[in-house]
């Protein structure tokens, strides 16, 4: 949905961004008109994170991305990172799971379903075991077919991470927890992009939105978080209320020193190990 000027001199400006519940939390005050910007119409639009990684990274379609950061470096020259809308990952991120119990050395031998080639997800995955082999497989299908006995194993993103115990699976490794005994740092899984083309002040007030957008949902929790349970995907509120709790909070309002340093790390080090052959070039609208 490109980014049109209408008749009444109001802006359009285009989101996209994954129909999960942290998201759905996020863009609560944006999608209800409960935070306004004069001058500005905010639409929204919702598609899965490896899809919108490929289309920022091919078409620069839409003026706002949900990203994951492992994408940026492909996109880089389009798009600038948002200061706030992150997810990251305290000690917890996403997950190895299988039927059965394996040791670290088993699982680096096995196939591996994958939400996609461009998510952090992989990143990591291949940060800890360069040589494991995958397969791409839609992040909402990947616990069903390990039960299905098509994988052995799984990575898993988004609500999953807490619902796999209900379907007899088995934790092997948790990345997050992996990425912070290596680093000590937090790890970054997720964040928005803005086009560069929509010029400095636009980029800015747009960014400013959606902090304003997210601060609205920490302010009135009870209302996004029931706005947020339509897109809970299995999860019961307080599961919900839990998940959006991990990934919405006060590192999503701005990523702190800290955070941005993770980032840089993180691609740093894809780059080192020839998983991203771009070099990141990170700059931030605050």
């Amino acid at each position: 949905m490109p980014r049109v000027d209408t008749p009444q001199g109001i802006r359009e400006i285009s989101i996209a961004h994954s129909p999960d519940s942290d998201d759905a939390f996020m863009f609560y005050g944006l999608a209800t008109n409960k935070v306004r910007v004069p001058g500005y119409k905010f639409t929204h639009v919702l598609c899965d994170i490896e899809t919108l990684n490929h289309r920022a990274m091919h078409e620069a379609f839409f003026d706002v991305t949900a990203i994951s950061f492992h994408a940026y470096p492909y996109l880089q020259d389009k798009y600038a990172l948002m200061a706030c809308g992150g997810s990251v990952g305290e000690n917890y991120g996403p997950m190895i799971v299988a039927p059965q119990r394996h040791t670290l050395d088993e699982i680096k031998k096995l196939k591996i379903a994958v939400p996609g080639t461009l998510t952090t997800a992989y990143l990591t995955l291949k940060l800890f075991a360069p040589d494991i082999e995958t397969e791409v497989v839609p992040f909402d299908q990947i616990i069903p077919q390990v039960l299905a006995g098509k994988y052995q194993a799984g990575l898993i993103i988004h609500e999953g991470q807490l619902t796999y115990g209900n379907n007899g699976l088995h934790k092997i490794i948790d990345l997050g927890v992996w990425w912070r005994e290596q680093t000590g740092m937090p790890l970054p899984l997720g964040g928005n992009a803005i086009k560069r083309s929509l010029g400095e002040e636009a980029m800015r007030i747009t960014t400013k939105a959606l902090r304003d957008s997210i601060q609205h949902g920490l302010d009135h929790r009870e209302s996004a978080l029931a706005y947020a349970m339509q897109f809970a995907r299995d999860l019961d509120p307080s599961l919900a209320d839990k998940f959006v709790g991990m990934y919405v909070n006060e590192r999503t309002l701005d990523y702190g020193k800290d955070g941005r340093l993770a980032i840089q790390k993180l691609l740093e080090m894809g780059h080192e190990r020839g998983i991203i052959p771009q070099v990141a070039k990170l700059d931030f609208i605050d």
